[in-house]
């Protein structure tokens, strides 16, 4: 065989070349191509929404409560007071006899006022016999 010698042979000359400073350049061109990002924006509206929805729901709770709690007292105290006027004008007011209540009462009104009289006569007999001005009422 021959010896074969790499340094005296003609090289076959590549079909590609590199321009001068390629590599140098190189990275800044990948860069510049590369879509630039834009940081992300919070706006102050979408970081507090949580905590301003949460403090209007205290103060307007805050609010409600009380205010309900006032009606509330403010519709019993004029119940009390209108019952009480209609008690005090009946019993200074009032000139109707039995005869007219019970005309204006209906047979259903008067079956529910009506009471059974559940007293033994025996029991009846001696609470009389017992108590000692039974004959002053039965004499005056």
């Amino acid at each position: 065989m021959n010896d074969f010698k790499l340094d005296n042979e003609p090289k076959i000359k590549s079909g590609f070349q590199i321009p001068e400073n390629y590599f140098d350049t190189l990275s800044e061109k990948v860069m510049n191509q590369l879509p630039k990002e834009e940081p992300k924006v919070v706006s102050l509206w979408d970081r507090n929404k949580r905590w301003i929805y949460s403090a209007a729901a205290i103060l307007v709770l805050s609010l409600t409560i009380p205010l309900a709690n006032q009606f509330q007292s403010a519709s019993t105290e004029v119940a009390t007071t209108e019952s009480n006027e209609i008690e005090n004008y009946l019993a200074y007011h009032a000139s109707l006899s039995d005869e007219e209540i019970i005309k204006l009462l209906d047979k259903e009104d008067i079956a529910e006022i009506e009471v059974t009289n559940s007293l033994d006569e025996e029991a009846l007999k001696q609470a009389l016999n017992e108590d000692s001005n039974t004959e002053y009422y039965i004499t005056n």
